[in-house]
C-alpha cells in the first residue's frame, strides 16, 4: 500500500508494518522516514539491525539465512536492504519472493532505493512486497511548496516565521532540504520570542561562506568594481572553491540574459519577472525585490553582452575541471568586473 511521507508518523503509531519500501532521491526526507521506522521498531523490541548493500556481487543467500534464523537471545531484528538502483536482479527477485513465503513477526524488512520507475513498480517482486507492506515514494519539494514545508517544520518545533523570512530562506537554500534543515537549527538559536523575521535570516546566513558569494553577485550587479575586487579576494582567502563562486555568477548571468531577452521581445516587466522566476526556480517575490539591482545591470549591458559572459563562464567551468588551461581566479575576476561594467578583454 502506498502512503505519503507525512502520513508515516500516524501510521507507525497505529501499527508497525512488517515491510517498508522507501524510494526517492531527496536524502533528508529518505533519512527522516527511515529514522522514524527504526525508532518505532526499537520501541517494539527490534533491537538487532542488519544492513545489506545490494550490488552485483551481493549474496542473497546470506540475507535469507539471517532472516530465517534468530540470534542466541531470540531478539527481533531489522533487515535493511540498501538497493540504490531498485533492481534486485534474478537472484534478488527469487530471494525476496522466498522471504515472503516465510514472513516472521520477529523480522522487519526495510528496503531503501532511489526513485523506482513505473516498470519497477509493476514488477512481480515489487507488487508482492507492496501487498504485504507499505510503499513510501518520496519526491523533491517543489519550489512553490518549499515555504510551506519550512513553515510547517518550524511550527512543529514551536517557531513561526514571516513570509519575507521564508522567501529569503528559500532563495538562499536553492531547494536543498539538508541545507534548509541546518539553517533552521541556526535560526532557532537566533529567534526572538520564537519568531523569525527577515533580519533573523540575514543574520543567520551572513557568516556562512556559501552565502558570501551572493555579496559578490550583488556588488557586480550594482557596478561596484572596488567591492567586487575586495569580496572576491576575501572569498579566495577564506578557501572558497572556484566552482561555488562561478555558480553564483553564472546564475546571475543566466537570469539577466533571460530577462534581457524577454525585455527585447516586449514582454511586460511583471510578466517577465514571473516567467524568469519560474524558469530559474526562484521566488517571484524575492526576484522582484531585487528588480532595481537587476535593471541597473541590464541598463549597462546588451543581451549579446550577457551571452558573451555565459560563454566566458563556460570556459571558466572547463578550466576548473582541467579541460582548459587557465587561471580560474583571474578569469572569475574578469567575469565579475565585466558584469560590474568594466570592458571585457579583447580576447573575450
Amino acid at each position: 500500500m502506498k502512503i505519503r511521507p507525512d502520513q508515516l508518523g500516524a501510521q507507525l503509531k497505529r501499527q508497525l508494518s512488517s515491510i517498508y519500501i522507501i524510494s526517492g532521491d531527496e536524502p533528508l526526507q529518505v533519512s527522516e522516514c527511515c529514522d522514524l521506522i527504526r525508532q518505532q521498531a526499537r520501541k517494539q523490541g527490534f533491537t538487532e539491525r542488519h544492513v545489506y548493500h545490494v550490488d552485483n556481487s551481493f549474496d542473497w543467500g546470506d540475507f535469507l539465512a539471517t532472516a530465517n534464523s534468530l540470534s542466541l537471545f531470540a531478539e527481533k531484528q531489522i533487515l535493511e536492504l540498501r538497493m540504490p538502483n531498485g533492481k534486485p536482479g534474478d537472484s534478488g527477485r527469487k530471494a525476496l519472493q522466498e522471504y515472503l513465503k516465510h514472513l516472521s513477526p520477529d523480522n522487519l524488512l526495510l528496503i531503501i532505493t532511489d526513485r523506482l520507475d513505473n516498470a519497477s513498480q509493476k514488477a512481480k517482486w515489487f507488487k508482492a512486497l507492496d501487498q504485504e507492506g507499505l510503499f513510501i515514494p518520496i519526491w523533491p519539494i517543489e519550489h512553490d511548496k518549499l515555504p510551506g514545508w519550512i513553515a510547517r517544520r518550524l511550527k512543529s518545533q514551536g517557531f513561526e516565521a514571516s513570509q519575507d523570512a521564508l522567501s529569503l530562506l528559500c532563495e538562499r537554500i536553492e531547494g536543498n532540504l539538508l541545507a534548509a534543515s541546518q539553517e533552521i537549527e541556526k535560526l532557532k538559536l537566533l529567534a526572538n520570542d520564537k519568531t523569525i523575521d527577515v533580519e533573523t535570516v540575514r543574520e543567520a546566513v551572513s557568516d556562512s561562506a556559501r552565502y558570501d558569494v551572493f555579496q559578490l553577485a550583488d556588488a557586480a550587479l550594482n557596478g561596484d568594481q572596488k567591492s567586487v575586487v575586495r569580496v572576491l579576494g576575501g572569498l579566495r582567502s577564506e578557501g572558497i572553491e572556484p566552482p561555488i563562486v562561478l555558480w553564483a555568477l553564472a546564475r546571475e548571468v543566466r537570469l539577466l540574459s533571460h530577462l534581457s531577452r524577454l525585455k527585447s521581445r516586449g514582454v511586460p516587466p511583471d510578466a517577465a519577472y514571473d516567467q524568469a522566476a519560474k524558469t530559474h526556480g526562484m521566488s517571484p517575490f524575492m526576484l522582484k525585490k531585487r528588480k532595481s539591482l537587476l535593471e541597473k545591470c541590464m541598463n549597462r549591458h546588451s543581451e549579446s553582452a550577457f551571452r558573451k559572459m555565459l560563454v566566458h563562464a563556460g570556459h571558466i567551468d572547463k578550466g576548473v575541471k582541467g579541460l582548459e588551461k587557465l587561471n580560474s581566479w583571474d578569469e572569475l575576476l574578469t567575469l565579475s568586473l565585466s558584469l560590474a561594467g568594466m570592458p571585457a578583454p579583447a580576447h573575450l
